[in-house]
């Protein structure tokens, strides 16, 4: 049997056992199979349904990392899974000298039992990995994103539209210790060429960038409030914490708020409403 073939059969197999409500998606309507259907697997990896299906059915033959990545996340694989998928693929398993973006179970239950504050997680270079329900209500619908629409830095610096309110000293302190973070990455994975490729592309847009980095400025994230200007839930203040995986450099972004608060009534009634009647194609910084 063919690697392609191989890689089609336990795609398939995997997204038969993985069960929708296990992902965060409602089980709706008459299912063939218990599993996920291709287009819920397509819309949970921001790929086409026809990429899908050829992958399934061994006619595309070189998926690339990016793919596998976004396969091995929307699909919850084990390290042991993910590492299997890449050798199906061709492709070397991602080593230490790169940025990892692997989620821990542990750190996807967070995500599935935090119901009530919208939830993020990043890689060490500051790139969208995985979000909740209640974050893409409130901030976009982050399936639609490629590429560097989905780097916070290269959100941030090169001016991209943004539902967060501007805040001159805060967003000067986030500045700071995120471009302190791709410092420190650097060290971590210097092998890793999409990250080398992502400051090249960002000292290119932004003097302001290229003056921390040259700096060598330092930052620590703390707490903060952030002001959403949402298009239908109307201006919401958040607490913002910035949070470390245990065992890993994932960044886990919480946006809450005290209950008894309009802004808590306001996220309450953007998770009852959730993704589908309120957000908009933009996203935040």
């Amino acid at each position: 049997m063919s690697g392609s073939s191989e890689l089609g059969r336990a795609l398939h197999s995997w997204h038969d056992r993985t069960s929708p409500a296990a992902v965060g998606l409602p089980a709706g309507g008459v299912r063939r199979a218990a599993g996920l259907r291709r287009e819920e697997l397509a819309q949970l990896a921001s790929l086409s349904v026809d990429y899908i299906v050829r992958l399934e059915q061994g006619r595309a033959t070189s998926p690339s990392t990016q793919v596998l990545s976004a396969l091995a996340r929307a699909l919850r694989l084990s390290a042991i899974e993910r590492e299997h998928l890449y050798l199906l693929a061709g492709q070397p398993v991602p080593g230490p000298g790169e940025v990892s973006t692997y989620i821990p179970p542990s750190v996807r239950r967070l995500l599935d039992q935090l119901d009530g504050a919208a939830l993020s997680v990043y890689d060490a270079t500051w790139n969208l990995i995985l979000w909740n329900p209640l974050w893409a209500a409130l901030f976009g619908d982050a399936s639609t994103w490629r590429g560097r629409q989905r780097n916070v830095l290269w959100r941030l610096f090169a001016g991209a539209p943004t539902r967060v309110g501007p805040d001159t000293q805060q967003q000067s302190r986030f500045e700071a210790a995120a471009v302190a973070d791709l410092r420190a990455a650097t060290a971590r994975y210097p092998t890793d060429t999409a990250l080398h490729s992502l400051i090249k592309d960002l000292r290119a847009v932004s003097t302001g960038f290229v003056r921390l980095w040259d700096s060598a400025t330092v930052g620590a994230h703390e707490p903060h409030t952030r002001t959403i200007h949402h298009p239908k839930a109307g201006m919401l203040t958040l607490d913002c914490d910035i949070l470390t995986a245990p065992g890993s450099d994932l960044r886990i972004v919480a946006f809450t708020t005290a209950p008894g608060t309009d802004a808590a009534d306001r996220l309450k009634l953007l998770n009852v409403i959730g993704i589908q009647a309120m957000t908009e194609q933009d996203a935040p910084t």
